[in-house]
């Protein structure tokens, strides 16, 4: 599974207590995803909302939580960390998959599309990659006000399904399911490219998908 880099990503030191949590690089520059994905989008929902957490955690964050990562944080769940600390960590977690999940046109060369084990978890699970694609869409581009449209892998039954998640709201505290890949459908994440037209946005994430990425969560 999809694993934040304590240092680096996670932001923790464990060499000190009082160590901040850091913003993780973006694997690829901020141009990279255009035309799909602005380089103006990603300054923003990178540089200001994505950073933004980070800050906000690292100002909330109390003592009896502080040498925890930001993955253990945010799989305590909702329910049991205090919202502002929640909402911080998991929307820095979220964000984090979100950008692995996205990979550029140009490195996609040959992985446009998912590897044939994946192709055929997807089959087995939807019926056919079509069926998928067109449930994912429906999913992201009719949640209802801000969240995240996840594909997840069913530990139970050993078959992939689709998850939505309102706000900030991660699937890290479901024992039951490992997330594999993810779309962002708060506004932040399309406004700038395509106004309130969101499907349009949805649309242009499969140009995107990082099929690698996705597989190596399984």
């Amino acid at each position: 599974m999809f694993s934040i880099s304590r240092l680096a990503v996670r932001g923790f030191s464990s060499s000190s207590r009082a160590a901040q949590y850091v913003l993780p690089a973006l694997p690829y520059a901020k141009d990279a995803l255009a035309p799909h994905i602005s380089a103006e989008t990603v300054d923003f929902h990178y540089g200001k909302h994505h950073a933004g957490y980070v800050t906000k955690l690292n100002s909330i964050v109390p003592a009896e939580l502080k040498s925890l990562s930001i993955e253990q944080i945010t799989a305590k769940g909702p329910a049991n960390v205090p919202a502002g600390v929640y909402n911080s960590a998991a929307q820095t977690f979220n964000h984090t998959f979100y950008w692995n999940s996205l990979a550029p046109v140009a490195t996609r060369q040959g992985a446009s599309s998912p590897s044939s084990k994946l192709h055929a978890l997807i089959d087995k699970s939807f019926g056919s990659f079509d069926a998928f694609k067109a449930k994912f869409s429906e999913h992201a581009a009719g949640h209802f006000g801000s969240g995240w449209a996840w594909l997840v892998l069913d530990k139970a039954s050993g078959l992939l399904k689709i998850v939505e998640t309102h706000d900030a709201v991660s699937v890290l505290h479901d024992d039951g399911v490992k997330p594999i890949l993810v779309c962002d459908v708060w506004e932040h994440a399309y406004y700038i490219d395509y106004r309130n037209a969101r499907p349009s946005y949805v649309e242009n994430f499969w140009k995107l998908v990082n099929w690698k990425f996705a597989e190596s969560n399984l």
